[in-house]
């Protein structure tokens, strides 16, 4: 990566593809670390589990009813019912071996209970009159209530065979099978797996931290009153809500000042929980661009030799030298002003994006949630790119409105919405306008429109980034 004075000198454009690329070059996937199961979840696994026991380990009644032999029951039928005599019951969380089902005989069971020594099959309590001495049961009664307590007769009105009703030992998965691969993305049925098999945490590489901070004295936090001048700041909610749909785990700062010492005082506050720190406004060529301002002075001062990597009990201004932030043009419509580098003495990575939303948010898309995802360990990194036919937005009229343009030798980015299906459709939604949140609400894909491209025709094909 080349330095700030450098590409200030250079001017070099560069293209979306070249600038995500030294992103993910730079950005490593987290060292991994051990998590209880419900922290893990949405993490990646970094090792290999294999079953220490198998699953069920044990052979259990999948029905309320009646362990039995298989073979007392083969001639039953309503007019003329098998009758046992039942010998007690077996509970779930008992061992299963109180009692042994012998010829002639059958135990009450339950759900989960284990199969007593001597059955080989449970009837559903449906399929008997359960010890009432009538007609068919509705339902098992209680052990305080059941007929002669645990014992009397029952009578089996339809046979069953060998096994039936019962979840082998085994059935699920085997001791020494492979439960999960390293890779695996921790969801809930992992979870429950990793836990039915006794697993109380598994090694993951953890959710990166991601501090977001937007800039600009113009700012005002959501439910203040407006002074003149003055917006709501949208981006760091709009940062912080993308950042923790990506993976991550966020802190959301609110809007700094146009002030470089309080940017860069705000910023050694946030290092120390800070994996990954993204920041809106302030990187583009005006007089109050405080991020290029505060990070680019401190870039050109910093120290060398071996104060350069960092010491304990260094101030603000000293742990922010540690910079080496690039600002950059890309070839990109909207987010033409783009920042990536590394800051403090941990080399921790930082994204400044532009301030106008719909730039803001396009360039999260494209840059950071790659970067995240790379940091999690995740394979997949990219939202679903597909192709669809390109329609007037709705509301157009009877006139064909004029083509898309894009300028020439810039990747333009556009709201739209996509419908799927055989024939997939998109249609852009709001203006060009990099301000236009009320569109970006609405939109649920980017219409990409590559650098050659300066028209795109209705019903022709054009490459859509999916958002959903």
């Amino acid at each position: 990566m080349s330095s700030t004075t450098e590409q200030a000198t250079g001017a070099r454009t560069w293209s979306v593809a070249e600038h995500l690329d030294d992103i993910l070059t730079a950005v490593q996937p987290l060292e991994p670390i051990e998590l209880n199961l419900l922290d893990a979840q949405g993490c990646v696994l970094v090792e290999q589990v294999t079953v220490p026991v198998a699953l069920p380990p044990f052979d259990n009644s999948s029905m309320d009813g009646y362990a039995v032999r298989a073979a007392d029951t083969e001639r039953a039928s309503e007019a003329s019912p098998a009758v046992l005599t039942v010998i007690g019951d077996v509970a779930a969380g008992s061992s299963g071996t109180e009692l042994t089902v012998g010829p002639g005989r059958a135990a009450r069971i339950m759900t989960g209970a284990p199969l007593p020594p001597g059955a080989d099959a449970v009837v559903p309590v449906e399929w008997t009159d359960g010890g009432t001495g009538a007609g068919p049961a509705r339902t098992m009664a209680p052990h305080s209530a059941a007929p002669q307590g645990s014992g009397g007769q029952v009578r089996v009105h339809r046979p069953v065979t060998p096994h039936a009703h019962v979840r082998a030992r085994g059935g699920d998965v085997c001791a020494g099978d492979v439960a999960l691969e390293a890779g695996t993305v921790l969801g809930p049925p992992q979870i429950a797996l990793l836990s039915a098999i006794g697993r109380p945490a598994a090694r993951v590489r953890p959710r990166p931290r991601v501090v977001v901070l937007s800039t600009g004295s113009e700012l005002a936090q959501p439910g203040e009153e407006l002074a003149a001048g003055q917006i709501y700041d949208s981006n760091s909610f709009a940062l912080a809500a993308a950042a923790k749909d990506a993976g991550a785990i966020v802190y959301r700062v609110g809007a700094v000042t146009d002030d470089a010492e309080t940017l860069r005082a705000t910023i050694e506050d946030q290092l120390i929980r800070a994996d990954l720190l993204v920041t809106t406004g302030g990187v583009s060529v005006g007089a109050y661009d405080v991020v290029k301002e505060a990070l680019t002075s401190v870039a050109e001062e910093e120290p060398e030799g071996e104060a350069a990597e960092g010491e304990e009990g260094e101030d603000a201004e000293q742990a922010v030298h540690r910079a080496h932030v690039d600002f950059r043009t890309l070839a990109m419509q909207p987010g033409k002003p783009q920042g990536f580098g590394t800051i403090g003495p941990d080399r921790t990575p930082i994204l400044t994006l532009p301030g106008n939303p719909v730039s803001s948010y396009v360039s999260f898309e494209l840059f950071v949630r790659p970067a995240i995802r790379a940091m999690m360990g995740l394979a997949d990194l990219h939202r679903p790119v597909v192709r669809a036919t390109l329609l007037p937005p709705h509301g157009a009229g009877d006139e064909e409105p004029a083509p898309l343009t894009s300028p020439e030798g810039k990747r333009q980015f556009l709201r739209g919405t996509y419908t799927g299906g055989e024939r997939p459709e998109v249609r852009p939604v709001g203006g060009s306008g990099s301000h236009l949140i009320g569109a970006l609400a609405h939109a649920d894909a980017l219409i990409v429109l590559p650098e050659t491209v300066t028209e795109a025709a209705w019903g022709g094909e054009v490459e859509v980034v999916l958002l959903g």
